[in-house]
C-alpha cells in the first residue's frame, strides 16, 4: 500500500492536503470466482471493492499525446474566453 499526499482546492478556495492510500491488487477469475494472490497488510476480514479494468479504454502513446494536446488546446480556449454556449450548439444541432 502506498500513501500519497494529494493537494486539492476545497470549499471557498481553501487548500487542503489529504493522504490517499493507493493499493493495486491483481485477481484472476477461476471457476467463476475472483482469486487474489497478493500479499497485503490489511487486517483479516477487510472488505475490498474490486473494479475490473477495461483494456478497450487504454490509449496508446500517440492517442494519449493527442488527447493531452486537445485538452491543453481546450484549456487555452477557456482561458482566452473562446467559448460557445451549449444552448446555442444544441439549437444549431436541432435545426439541421
Amino acid at each position: 500500500m502506498v500513501a500519497t499526499p494529494v493537494r486539492f482546492n476545497g470549499l471557498l478556495d481553501e487548500q487542503a492536503t489529504v493522504t490517499v492510500h493507493l493499493m493495486t491488487l491483481k485477481a484472476r477469475v477461476r471457476a467463476g470466482r475472483l482469486v487474489v494472490d497478493e500479499p497485503t497488510d490489511l487486517p483479516e476480514g477487510t472488505e475490498v471493492d474490486l473494479l475490473p479494468l477495461d483494456p478497450g479504454d487504454w490509449l496508446d502513446a500517440d492517442d494519449r499525446a493527442a488527447l493531452h494536446a486537445a485538452l491543453s488546446d481546450s484549456d487555452a480556449d477557456v482561458a482566452a474566453g473562446r467559448l460557445i454556449d451549449a444552448d446555442e450548439i444544441l439549437r444549431d444541432l436541432r435545426s439541421t
